[in-house]
């Protein structure tokens, strides 16, 4: 088929269709100029005739509202624009679940390490899984690993305020409790 998909896309997963120019259905806008300035609802043909007098395209804003917005532009910074905001949203926004690994024989510098990470993770605002892994003969020393959890608990406070969001549980590969920032 040649021409141009004109359909409006509701899929998440494909891209909205954009109208420029001459693409745009509506016989009235309600229009931006290039400075930003409402103009007020104007004919198409209007709209169009402004946009071509400064050298710049009409691009349809929104899809539902009546008239629809047009903005004179230029299409190209105006895609860049939209594809910066994206990527701005698509960033970190913290409330993610990070694990800290823990070993029963771990050392005290390796320790200071876990939780400077661990400090790194609650001031993003993550919550955090700390994980004690027990193995063999391990699992008999239950009292030395929960030392090793409540030491790591002890130098974390000191830096952050942290509260426990589920307490330390033994399951099957060892001990494990989740913290958040208070």
């Amino acid at each position: 088929m040649q021409g141009t998909n004109l359909t409006y896309n509701h899929s998440p997963t494909l891209p909205k269709q954009t109208f420029i120019n001459n693409q745009i259905r509506a016989s009235e806008v309600r229009l931006i100029d290039e400075t930003g300035n409402q103009v007020g609802v104007i004919p198409l043909r209007e709209a169009l005739e402004k946009a071509q007098q400064a050298g710049l395209d009409l691009i349809q804003v929104t899809e539902k509202v009546n008239p629809p917005v047009a903005k004179i532009a230029d299409y190209g910074k105006y895609l860049y624009q939209q594809g910066k905001k994206e990527r701005e949203a698509k960033k970190h926004t913290g409330g993610d679940l990070k694990e800290v690994r823990l070993t029963f024989n771990i050392s005290d510098h390796d320790l200071a390490t876990r939780v400077r990470q661990a400090e790194k993770f609650l001031k993003r605002g993550d919550n955090i899984r700390i994980n004690l892994r027990l193995r063999g003969r391990q699992k008999a020393l239950l009292a030395h690993a929960r030392e090793k959890i409540l030491k790591f608990m002890e130098q974390l406070n000191a830096l952050v305020p942290i509260r426990t969001e589920r307490d330390m549980k033994l399951e099957p590969r060892g001990l494990t409790m989740v913290i958040t920032k208070k």
